[in-house]
């Protein structure tokens, strides 16, 4: 018997029908630069985890992409301590659908 496939979206959250998609898709982007940004100043998880402010089994699990202990307001301010700039824009709304939440690694 042959599995049904179908093309997936952008959003494996919300190809897996999961509420919040938007939100958890620009965590799971957020986390991966705060790992690339760890990786890229050579920074061990002690030495990260001292300089966001969280102990190491916290930045473990941020790198693990276990993501629910952080907000994305939480993960915004690790990039901050990191050095990175931080730009948020807002659209005009959308008048016959909900707004989202995209993060644009640059």
């Amino acid at each position: 018997m042959k599995t049904p496939v179908r093309r997936g979206s952008d959003n494996v959250f919300a190809d897996l029908e999961l509420p919040d998609a938007d939100e958890y898709l620009a965590k799971s982007k957020l986390a991966a630069h705060i790992s690339q940004v760890l990786k890229r100043r050579k920074l061990t998880q002690v030495a990260g985890g001292k300089l966001l402010g969280i102990s190491q089994p916290k930045v473990s699990a941020l790198l693990n992409g276990q993501l629910d202990g952080f907000s994305t307001d939480r993960l915004l301010r690790f990039l901050i301590a990191l050095g990175c700039d931080v730009r948020i824009t807002v659209s005009l709304p959308h008048p016959r659908s909900l707004g989202r939440v995209q993060v644009i690694a640059g």
